[in-house]
């Protein structure tokens, strides 16, 4: 399993924001540079992560951005399904028809729903307040 460019921008983005303090706001320029994220493809990014509800934008000459929520309720897997939809290890994993042909009786299978469970989980358990600490 890989991260999109965009989900890792994402997650940059999202760090960078965290970090700012209480009534701080992150513009693109200063995301961007300082994260090292192409402004026009952060903008694309952070409209959608707004669009999720993991940040508020402020609009106007001093807009820019902050976290909806504090930052120990928003994890990674919030980010990474925001810009890429849920995460999967395998085509099999969710319990829809793959079109395998081992599909029924497949001994592999239960490995990678049991990875995928571990995945998901310490995605949810990283969040950026867990992050800006240290841990």
């Amino acid at each position: 399993m890989q991260l999109s460019r965009k989900a890792d921008y994402a997650l940059r983005a999202v760090a960078y924001v965290s970090h700012l303090k209480k009534n701080e706001l992150g513009s693109i320029g200063r995301i961007a540079k300082a994260r090292g994220i192409p402004r026009e493809f952060l903008a694309k990014i952070l409209k959608e992560l707004t669009r999720a509800g993991i940040l508020v934008s402020f609009q106007g000459v001093t807009g820019g951005y902050r976290l909806s929520r504090p930052a120990k309720e928003v994890s990674f897997l919030d980010v990474i399904e925001a810009m890429e939809g849920p995460v999967a290890v395998n085509l099999c994993v969710d319990g829809s028809h793959c079109g395998c042909t081992q599909e029924k009786g497949c001994e592999i299978r239960s490995f990678f729903v049991k990875q995928q469970d571990q995945i998901t989980k310490a995605l949810k358990r990283q969040t950026f307040a867990n992050l800006n600490s240290g841990r």
